[in-house]
């Protein structure tokens, strides 16, 4: 599958849910968003038609998204259909990692292949007041779970933001000795474009992904652990565009992702698929196509034709637009 830019499209993000357990100052308001009804979301009957019909077109990699799916009923069982999906090659998740001790296992039986389990702290107090409600051990319990039952790789995403000043040094370190692959990813104004829901989050709180490995190099040499050595593109199996780093003899790997100061649009592979069933061809971008119309009346040609037309206007660049009129959880990251 090729759009209208000659890249080759075959990974397909899919939001399960617009729910979720925590509520992430940067993803939604405290009271969470106005759920959308039963009727509005996509069965995962529907979610898994459209995914016969992506992979026939050529999409080869699926990542299971939300709000948090695995609040979602079901989720395993859709894991091992997509999973069992002819031309479907792997399966994936990101997830907040709280619900991993009891299912991580079965996940992985179902055939998911990897996880990447979003954690922007190692301060429990800080914990709590970006997730408003959520507690760090739940989450940290999570990722030792992932590792436990076998998911490869797994990587945790950390979204770096200037005034909380994270310790940048300690996430690094979670990768020293353990297969965990640290992924630090700069801030992007998705949603409100005064800053998200009050927190007072705009331009400024971006740190560039180069100042984070400069830092984390720095602060590493200064402890003698020596500074990020850099890793070919395939050091943690990505499927993105993530630049790859590691600490000499170290288990995993220290990643960057540069939506802001590097924009990677030209190597961008991925169609977002909402909760609601709309396709959205960029992340910047509110243009929607309507992929639940054809696939409730069985129509699968019109499944295809909404895809092509997805395809067909998915821009060239995201030309650093801020704000868009849905927030993070309702598109599905």
């Amino acid at each position: 599958m090729k759009d209208s830019h000659g890249r080759t499209i075959d990974y397909l993000r899919i939001s399960l849910t617009d729910r979720c357990n925590l509520r992430c100052i940067y993803c939604m308001p405290e009271d969470g968003v106005c759920s959308m009804s039963h009727e509005e979301i996509l069965t995962l009957e529907e979610i898994e038609a459209i995914v016969r019909v992506a992979a026939e077109l050529g999409f080869k990699h699926i990542r299971l998204t939300g709000g948090e799916p695995l609040v979602r009923k079901g989720v395993v069982d859709c894991v091992r259909e997509i999973v069992n999906t002819p031309g479907i090659e792997r399966v994936a998740m990101t997830t907040n990692g709280t619900l991993l001790p009891r299912m991580a296992k079965d996940l992985k039986e179902a055939g998911l292949s990897r996880v990447n389990i979003s954690l922007d702290t190692l301060d429990p107090d800080q914990f709590r007041f970006i997730t408003r409600r959520g507690e760090l051990a739940d989450t940290l319990v999570g990722i030792d779970a992932a590792l436990e039952a076998g998911l490869n790789p797994v990587k945790v995403n950390a979204v770096v933001v200037r005034s909380l000043n994270q310790d940048l040094l300690a996430f690094a370190k979670l990768s020293l000795d353990r297969p965990l692959h640290v992924r630090f990813i700069e801030y992007m104004p998705v949603g409100e474009s005064s800053g998200v829901d009050g927190c007072g989050w705009g331009p400024d709180d971006v740190i560039d992904s180069d100042d984070v490995v400069r830092i984390v190099s720095e602060q590493a040499e200064a402890e003698g652990l020596g500074p990020l050595i850099p890793q070919n593109e395939q050091a943690a199996e990505g499927w993105g565009p993530a630049r790859y780093f590691a600490f000499e003899g170290a288990q995993g790997t220290v990643g960057v992702i540069s939506p802001m100061s590097r924009h990677f649009c030209s190597e961008c592979n991925r169609l977002r698929l909402t909760a609601d069933g709309k396709l959205r061809p960029c992340l910047f971008s509110d243009l929607e196509y309507d992929v639940r119309t054809p696939v409730r009346a069985g129509d699968m040609e019109g499944v295809k034709a909404a895809i092509f037309e997805a395809l067909g206007h998915k821009p060239e660049d995201h030309f650093d637009i801020v704000g868009t009129d849905r927030k993070m959880s309702q598109i599905g990251g």
